[in-house]
């Protein structure tokens, strides 16, 4: 895969490691030097850009991880520049990736009510490997109040990122956390105008938007992951189908975003109500933003994706956590190996992880 300009970036190629949980900050959400070394591993394997776990904005109701990162304080914003710096040592780039998890919450050192749209649960049973919660705790309806404090929350946490050295900004509006819970007709039945119609369930995707481009100024670049389905539900769908997804992503772009992040399972799934478009696919017909594809993304079929969307970056997942040197495996042509869940058991934490590797490599 050649360089490329992303933005104002200029990356070695089009790979970038998707965001993947990892519940391994300390117990306070400072990065450590474990989290350093992790990321650090993936540039060195060859991805041009690592975007990181979802990262909690404010000390609130943001968190949604027991040791899940932080960028709140400066203990927080100084372990992040210690990644940062490692990962651009190796030669890569690094978004951070700011998130509210809303409903979608399993442990929050700040406080046990969370907080989201409606009160309304999420679907499913909470993921096992982040956290030992049986069933989802139903959240108290947010207020103007809480509302305009996440809002805040993802702007200044921009201002920490940048400060931390980052070089882009990624909002989290996708896979069931506060932004796709607002999207969502499953979770959104309010009467205001945070809901009820498209245009009223996306606003808060489009303030948050323009709160970080105001946050992080004009030429810092800003995107927002979207998808339909959450880690629970992965069969939602808008209801407002293909012509509804290209709205949000109009309105995100007109708000300030440079990119979207697409992922909903398979990046070739067909994932509306009606027609046989992608998210991928409506993305890529709006004209003035970037494109970055996530979903099932791998050796066999990331040419053919990758002459499908010129331009576009490939968000690699399971495969770099089965082989964080993917990138440069497949420029040698080695042998790529597939994932092994068990590297994630009992939890999706890097010391388990490295433990398994070691016993699997004696």
């Amino acid at each position: 895969m050649q360089a490329l300009k992303f933005q104002n970036i200029d990356l070695p190629n089009r790979f970038a490691l998707a965001p993947m949980t990892r519940t391994s900050a300390e117990a306070d959400g400072t990065p450590n030097l474990l989290m350093a070394d992790h990321y650090e591993r993936y540039a060195r394997g060859g991805f041009g850009l690592v975007i990181t776990e979802g990262t909690y904005t404010d000390n609130k109701a943001s968190q949604g991880y027991a040791n899940q990162p932080g960028i709140i304080n400066e203990a927080q914003i100084q372990g992040w520049r210690t990644i940062v710096d490692r990962v651009h040592a190796a030669g890569s780039k690094i978004f951070t990736q700011l998130m509210h998890a809303g409903a979608q919450f399993q442990a929050n050192r700040y406080t046990d009510q969370p907080l989201g749209p409606s009160e309304i649960a999420p679907k499913g049973a909470p993921l096992g490997f982040y956290g030992d919660q049986k069933v989802w705790q139903v959240p108290s309806a947010m207020n103007s109040a809480d509302i305009q404090v996440a809002i805040n929350g993802f702007a200044q946490s921009a201002v920490n990122a940048k400060a931390a050295g980052f070089d882009g900004i990624e909002i989290h509006g996708a896979n069931g956390y506060l932004i796709n819970q607002f999207l969502s007709t499953h979770f959104n039945k309010r009467d205001d105008n945070y809901g009820g119609s498209l245009e009223n369930r996306m606003r808060l995707a489009v303030d948050v938007t323009r709160a970080v481009r105001k946050a992080v100024g004009e030429d810092f670049p800003v995107g927002i992951r979207l998808s339909q389905g959450t880690v629970t539900d992965p069969d939602y769908q808008l209801p407002e189908g293909a012509a509804g997804f290209r709205k949000i992503v109009e309105a995100v772009r007109d708000a300030g975003a440079d990119f979207v992040h697409t992922t909903d399972g398979d990046v070739n799934r067909q994932h509306f109500v009606d027609g046989d478009q992608t998210l991928a696919g409506v993305a890529a017909e709006v004209q003035g933003i970037d494109l970055i594809i996530n979903g099932n993304i791998d050796e066999t079929n990331c040419q053919n994706i990758a002459n499908q969307f010129p331009g576009a970056l490939l968000a690699v997942g399971k495969k770099a956590l089965a082989n964080p040197d993917f990138v440069q495996r497949l420029k040698d042509g080695k042998e790529i190996a597939d994932i092994n869940f068990e590297m994630l058991q009992p939890k999706a934490t890097i010391s388990n992880e490295l433990a398994w590797r070691k016993q699997n490599a004696a």
